[in-house]
């Protein structure tokens, strides 16, 4: 199979993992009355679960030396990642996963579009066009759709 389509199975798979893991999130936020404390949770066991893959694959840990090196944008990753998770736990009861999902996804296309239109963060500059701005103004009725029906 060509490296591309796996890629993009692998994008998809990823994606489609973020609603599942927001919904799971959700009902451990019931059991512990807490959405914040379910995020904590969350991340714990991902913690532990990225600990045991490094030692199951024998995965180099040298990397961890060279961390402190790292521009200090690199370091607001697990914050962003926390925002994420607490922010959909937190929203899933009130706006449902489709809507909450669906108003990600248009904050993600908006946000990439700028990202990669000026190159921010070190990635590779892919300039806006007619079409890339069409296909967010599509998204974005997408979840007016979603929300009115």
């Amino acid at each position: 199979m060509n490296t591309v389509v796996i890629y993009i199975l692998l994008a998809l798979l990823a994606g489609a993992m973020l609603p599942i893991q927001a919904a799971v999130n959700n009902r451990m936020a019931i059991a512990v009355g807490n959405p914040i404390i379910a995020a904590l949770i969350s991340f714990l066991i991902g913690t532990l679960s990225l600990l045991v893959y490094i030692f199951a694959t024998g995965t180099p840990t040298t990397g961890l030396f060279a961390a402190p090196s790292a521009p200090p944008v690199a370091w607001i990753g697990g914050l962003i990642g926390a925002f994420f998770v607490a922010s959909t736990v937190a929203l899933i009861p009130r706006l449902g996963v489709a809507m909450t999902f669906s108003l990600v996804i248009a904050g993600q296309m908006i946000l990439t579009l700028i990202i990669d239109h000026f190159g921010f963060l070190g990635v590779p500059v892919r300039e806006i066009s007619a079409f890339r701005i069409i296909g967010a103004i599509l998204i974005t009725a997408g979840v007016i759709l979603i929300r009115r029906y």
